[in-house]
C-alpha cells in the first residue's frame, strides 16, 4: 500500500484530502506545516507527498529539497500558472489548483506512483495510471488563441491550413480538430507528402486500378478512401507535386476522387486538414505552388507558434514529455533543477518542441541522480543561430562585453539590416582575421558564422591561419 503525506494548513481541505485517499487505499498522514511534517515524520517513508503552496512558516515547495528523492506535488489555491511554473521548476513533479477534482488528484496520484515504481495496486485500476498521449499544453497569449480557434473551427467541416517551423505540433493540432469534431468516431488518417516518392504519391492518395501501371497488380483503395467519413491530414503539403495538386483541387472542389487508370470518380466524405513550414503564399507566385489550390486551402488558417516565444509554457511541456520519458525507459521519477528549467526557457530551440523531447529523452537515459541538469540536456547556447545577436542588433545595442568591440562605433548607420552589417564586416575584416577569430568578435560560433556566409553568400578570401 502506498503511503501519502498531506502538508496543508487548512484543517478542513486537510482532512477531505485524507479521507478520500483512504477510501481508495492510500494508507495517509497529515501534517498543518513543513515544521510539523519534517518534526513528526521521516519524509523518505513516503511514496509521495502533497503539500500547499503557502503554508505558516516556511512554503510548501521547501519540502522538494528536504523530501529528496520523494516526489512532491505543490497544491494552490491561485491556480496561476505563474506559481505553477515556479513550483516546477524547484522540482514538484506536478501541480493541482484548488478547488480540486477528485477524479483529477487521483488520476495524478496513480500516474506519478506508478513512473516511481510505487507499490500500490490501485494505481493500476485508475485511468491516471497510463499517461495520456502526446496532446498540446501551454498558457501563453498564442496557445490561448490557437486553443479557441481550433474549438471553434472543429465543429465545422471547413478546409484547414496548419501553418508553423517544423517540430512545433501541427500534427498535434490537427488530431485537436478532428478529436472535438463531429468526426472523432471515424478514422483520421495522416500521410506525409514528403515521404512518399513523386512517382507513387497519386496512387497512394487516390488509389489505383488493377494495370494502372507496371506492379499494379490489384485494384487499391487510396488514403482519401480510408479516410473516408473522418479527416485526412496532409502534413508538408508544399511537397506535393503539381498534377497531385490539380487532382487534390478537384477532390476539394467536387469531393469525388479517381483512382489512377479509372474511368469513373467515387464520391467520398472527407475533411481535409493539411499542414507546411513553407510559406505557400510565395510558393504560388513563383508557380511552384498552384494558386487556386491554395486558395482553396486558405479558408481557415492556424499559426502554430515557435517553442522560443512560448515563454514558461516550455517548462510545462518539458514536466510532459520527462513524465513519458521516465516511464518508457523504466526509469524512476525525476526532476528538474532550477538551473535546467532557466536553460530551458533562454534556449532558442530551432527544432522545437521535437528537439525538447529529444533531450529530455537523452537526459533520462544519462541521469545518475533524480534531477535533470542543464549538462544532462546538452544544450548549445552558443550556436543559436544568431538569435541573441539579432536581437541585440534590432534594439540598437553592441555586443561590447563579448566580443571586445564597440559595433556600434562600426555601425554608424542604425538603419543598415543586420545582414548588410555582417557582410560589411566580415568582408572589411576576413583577410586579416581567421574564421575563429572573426566568430569570436560576433560573439558567435564558427557554426553560426559558416551558417550565415552560407546564406548571405559571403566567400571566404582568405585560409585560416
Amino acid at each position: 500500500m502506498s503511503r501519502i503525506l498531506i502538508v496543508e494548513d487548512e484543517s478542513i481541505i486537510r482532512s477531505a484530502l485524507r479521507r478520500l485517499l483512504e477510501r481508495n487505499s492510500y494508507s495517509v498522514d497529515d501534517a498543518g506545516s513543513v515544521d510539523e511534517a519534517t518534526s513528526q515524520f521521516n519524509l523518505n517513508d513516503y511514496n509521495l507527498i502533497i503539500s500547499d503552496l503557502r503554508l505558516p512558516g516556511a512554503p510548501g515547495t521547501d519540502l522538494i529539497n528536504l523530501a529528496k528523492a520523494v516526489p512532491v506535488v505543490i497544491m494552490t489555491s491561485y491556480a496561476s500558472m505563474r506559481s505553477a511554473v515556479d513550483a516546477m521548476k524547484l522540482g514538484a513533479v506536478d501541480y493541482i489548483a484548488k478547488p480540486f477534482d477528485h477524479e483529477e488528484i487521483l488520476e495524478t496520484i496513480a500516474s506519478i506512483i506508478k513512473l516511481r515504481g510505487g507499490d500500490d495496486k490501485t494505481a493500476d485500476r485508475s485511468a491516471g495510471a497510463q499517461l495520456p498521449e502526446n496532446q498540446m499544453v501551454g498558457n501563453c497569449a498564442a496557445m490561448r488563441n490557437l486553443f479557441s480557434r481550433i474549438h471553434k473551427v472543429a465543429r465545422t467541416d471547413a478546409t484547414v491550413l496548419i501553418q508553423g517551423e517544423s517540430g512545433t505540433g501541427k500534427e498535434l493540432a490537427a488530431r485537436a480538430i478532428h478529436q472535438q469534431s463531429d468526426r472523432s468516431g471515424s478514422p483520421m488518417v495522416s500521410v506525409n507528402c514528403a515521404s512518399i516518392p513523386e512517382t507513387l504519391i497519386e496512387s497512394e492518395l487516390f488509389g489505383h486500378e488493377k494495370g494502372a501501371f507496371t506492379g499494379a497488380d490489384s485494384a487499391r483503395n487510396g488514403l482519401i478512401e480510408a479516410a473516408n467519413g473522418g479527416t485526412l491530414f496532409l502534413d508538408e503539403i508544399g511537397e506535393l507535386p503539381l498534377e497531385a495538386q490539380a487532382r487534390l483541387l478537384r477532390f476539394l472542389q467536387e469531393g469525388e476522387i479517381r483512382r489512377v487508370g479509372a474511368v469513373k470518380s467515387t464520391h467520398v466524405d472527407v475533411r481535409l486538414i493539411a499542414a507546411t513550414h513553407r510559406n505557400l503564399k510565395a510558393l504560388a507566385k513563383t508557380g511552384e505552388f498552384r494558386e487556386d489550390l491554395y486558395y482553396r486551402l486558405y479558408v481557415m488558417e492556424l499559426q502554430m507558434p515557435p517553442l522560443r516565444e512560448r515563454g514558461e509554457d516550455i517548462i510545462e511541456i518539458a514536466q510532459q514529455f520527462l513524465q513519458k520519458s521516465c516511464e518508457k525507459l523504466g526509469s524512476p521519477l525525476l526532476s528538474f533543477s532550477a538551473d535546467a528549467c532557466d536553460t530551458m526557457i533562454r534556449y532558442n530551440w530551432p527544432g522545437n518542441v521535437r528537439e525538447l523531447q529529444n533531450a529530455i529523452e537523452r537526459a533520462v537515459i544519462l541521469a545518475d541522480d533524480h534531477h535533470i541538469t542543464t549538462d544532462l540536456l546538452g544544450l548549445d547556447i552558443e550556436s543559436n543561430s544568431l538569435a541573441e545577436l539579432e536581437s541585440s542588433f534590432a534594439s540598437g545595442h553592441s555586443l561590447v562585453a563579448e566580443t571586445e568591440i564597440d559595433l556600434r562605433e562600426r555601425r554608424p548607420d542604425q538603419n543598415l539590416s543586420l545582414d548588410d552589417y555582417f557582410q560589411r564586416f566580415v568582408l572589411e575584416n576576413q583577410d586579416n582575421m581567421s574564421e575563429t577569430k572573426l566568430a569570436k568578435k560576433l560573439g558567435i560560433s564558427r557554426k553560426c558564422l559558416w551558417e550565415r556566409r552560407q546564406k548571405l553568400g559571403i566567400p571566404r578570401k582568405s585560409k585560416e591561419a
